[in-house]
């Protein structure tokens, strides 16, 4: 006897007829893993900020590792004459099978001058030529193992000294907010007090807003994110800029060997949340948001960049292509050099009216050089004319003078 038809719907598939319906494209996420963790990853990091507020410092306390090694501190005077310069370290780093080339880009000698203009040219140029390598090996023929030395993310660090940002804070944060992501940080936060601190960080907020810097924006939490995660997110975006201490000192504090800071009135750890944002900072630039970071690097900094570069390759070939056109209508092989006062937009001007006659049709132009020997020939006959009247009036007047005489002589005799 058969069973009824919702009662065979309702029992649960054989393992075999399982299998069958089972494609196995559900393992896609496993296949991207394994061809990743083997490729590893690469991430560029940028510290930006006047010397002595801790670079270096955080650097090595975030990536537990020491890329200053060999560094050459200065005195006052080799500062004053010393220029921004770009130092690159590279550090493979490895945790759990999963391999990291971290490299981290410093500048040395930004803000340390007398006079401090356009310092932060050097580090716009840098990004610049780290975009166009990339752009010149995507475009080549071998693009199968391309280097990324493209910034994902620059540290810029704001001195706790003073109130809120100063102008080259400002001018440095507009000249870079469109090539790179900007996280601000407030350095040494221990100078500060936990109250000055909340301050501070909400002056440098409203001065961000105020000037139009545009930082780096954490992505919105999608809506089925569970409750713990988007806490986290949003205490993210209220620790902007993150007050945080560096250290590389291993000191005791209630039984355990910490990193921090020991004072005489107590000790600073590193990586209590309750005395700075260190693990806020290492863990959005590590855990969370590292691979947004190299996102919105390529979908958003470098595509602005290879637009730019596009519409300016596009641009020479067309005022290339109608450089050579003119040059061909005109008889000549060599290319026609533009007249030290007239600009740009004068030539181009040109060269519109150039073509707009080129492109005229046959009959207009026939229809105007027909006009033009018309007007030759009225001109022609009208001196023609003038002509004939001058050599009659000639005639006249010599045979008026050749009668006068025969009478003269007439007389005489």
């Amino acid at each position: 006897m058969l069973e009824p038809l919702e009662e065979r719907l309702d029992q649960p598939l054989p393992a075999e007829d399982q299998d069958k319906e089972y494609v196995g494209f559900a393992t896609l996420p496993n296949q991207v893993h394994r061809k990743s963790v083997k490729k590893g990853f690469d991430f560029t990091l940028m510290v930006a900020g006047e010397s002595g507020l801790g670079k270096s410092t955080l650097v090595n306390s975030l990536f537990l590792t020491d890329l200053y090694k060999d560094r050459k501190l200065l005195n006052a005077e080799e500062r004053i004459t010393q220029t921004v310069e770009i130092t690159k370290h590279t550090v493979d780093i490895e945790e759990k099978g999963v391999k990291l080339k971290l490299t981290i880009v410093d500048t040395p000698g930004f803000g340390d001058a007398v006079n401090n203009t356009e310092c932060w040219k050097s580090v716009a140029d840098y990004i610049d030529q780290q975009f166009e390598q990339y752009f010149r090996d995507e475009s080549g023929l071998n693009r199968k193992n391309i280097q990324d030395n493209r910034v994902h993310c620059c540290l810029y660090f704001i001195s706790p000294f003073g109130h809120g940002l100063r102008p080259l804070d400002v001018e440095f944060m507009k000249a870079l907010h469109e090539k790179v992501n900007i996280v601000p940080v407030l350095a040494k936060a221990d100078t500060l007090t936990p109250l000055e601190v909340k301050k501070k960080k909400i002056k440098i907020r409203e001065e961000i807003e105020q000037y139009g810097i545009k930082i780096y924006q954490f992505p919105d939490c999608d809506s089925d994110e569970d409750e713990e995660f988007k806490q986290q997110d949003q205490e993210l975006k209220d620790s902007i800029p993150f007050a945080v201490i560096g250290s590389n000192t291993v000191v005791e504090a209630k039984g355990k060997r910490v990193r921090g800071r020991l004072y005489p009135w107590g000790i600073v750890e590193v990586e209590n949340p309750a005395h700075c944002d260190f693990v806020k900072l290492r863990n959005m630039l590590v855990r969370t948001h590292m691979q947004d970071l190299k996102d919105v690097t390529r979908e958003t900094h470098y595509e602005n960049y290879r637009a730019h570069c596009i519409q300016s390759m596009t641009r020479m070939v067309v005022k290339e292509r109608n450089r050579n056109k003119l040059t061909r209508e005109s008889g000549t092989d060599f290319p026609i050099p533009t007249a030290p006062g007239v600009s740009d937009s004068e030539t181009e001007k040109l060269i519109r009216e150039k073509d707009e006659e080129v492109r005229q049709p046959p009959h207009t132009q026939t229809q105007e050089q027909e006009c033009v020997t018309q007007e030759c020939v009225d001109q022609e006959c009208v001196m023609h004319d003038e002509c004939v009247q001058e050599s009659v009036q000639e005639e006249c007047v010599m045979q008026e003078e050749s009668v006068q005489e025969a009478e003269h002589c007439a007389e005489l005799c």
